[in-house]
């Protein structure tokens, strides 16, 4: 069983920074793999990032790719996404997510993983 809390949503002009974290409990977080979701208003979930169970692998969504960067810390059994030069239409509830116990590789696919948290507000203003 893994649990996830993030942290660190808030609101920020468009072309700000803001790092949302996600704090993870039990004891296979270092052997899967993680992933950031958001969901934006009337929309779908869509795939932001995901990072493998080392942290020598990344996977981001096109539109991030270059702004935002996905990292772990599997002593602190933490996953970061840091969110640079944002957008109005990054504006979404952002959520954390643990893949399943053989999901170990980073993934697009939502069905891989077992796990999620509450979810973050990110507001970006123009």
């Amino acid at each position: 069983q893994v649990q996830l809390v993030e942290s660190g949503g808030g609101s920020v002009h468009a072309g700000g920074s803001l790092r949302v974290t996600c704090a993870a409990s039990g004891r296979t977080f270092s052997r899967v793999a993680m992933g950031w979701f958001r969901q934006a208003p009337g929309k779908e979930r869509e795939f932001v990032a995901s990072i493998n169970w080392s942290g020598d692998n990344t996977l981001y969504e096109d539109s991030v790719k270059g702004r935002f960067t996905i990292s772990r810390d599997n002593a602190k059994k933490s996953v970061d996404l840091q969110m640079n030069s944002l957008k109005p239409e990054d504006t979404a509830v952002y959520y954390c997510a643990a893949g399943s116990y053989y999901t170990t590789s980073a993934t697009t696919r939502d069905q891989s993983y077992a796990y999620w948290g509450q979810g973050t507000q990110v507001t970006v203003s123009s």
